[in-house]
């Protein structure tokens, strides 16, 4: 795929999926959208990942993390409402 692509599908899932967490206060309809978004990698994908700019190696990982959490969040109900009343658990 070109990275052009893959740029705006990235930024497509993420936005929607900070939409699900934010607005709509849905940790698991989150967690679908922003691991999802982890397969466009925005960046040039010949690059090896030890070639890569530290800045994209820390965007990558921080958006992985950020998953792994609400993916915790998802499955813990007890632990997401005592973190962060009123989200949605479904």
């Amino acid at each position: 795929m070109k990275t052009e692509f893959n740029r705006w599908l990235y930024l497509g899932f993420l936005l929607f999926g900070l939409y699900q967490l934010f607005i709509q206060k849905n940790f698991s309809e989150a967690v679908m959208f922003l691991g999802i978004g982890l397969a466009f990698d925005p960046f040039d994908q010949k690059q090896t990942w030890n070639d890569r700019p530290a800045w994209q190696r820390i965007v990558l990982i921080a958006h992985l993390a950020l998953v792994f959490f609400l993916f915790i969040m998802a499955i813990s109900p007890d632990f997401a409402n005592r973190a962060f009343p009123g989200y949605i658990h479904k």
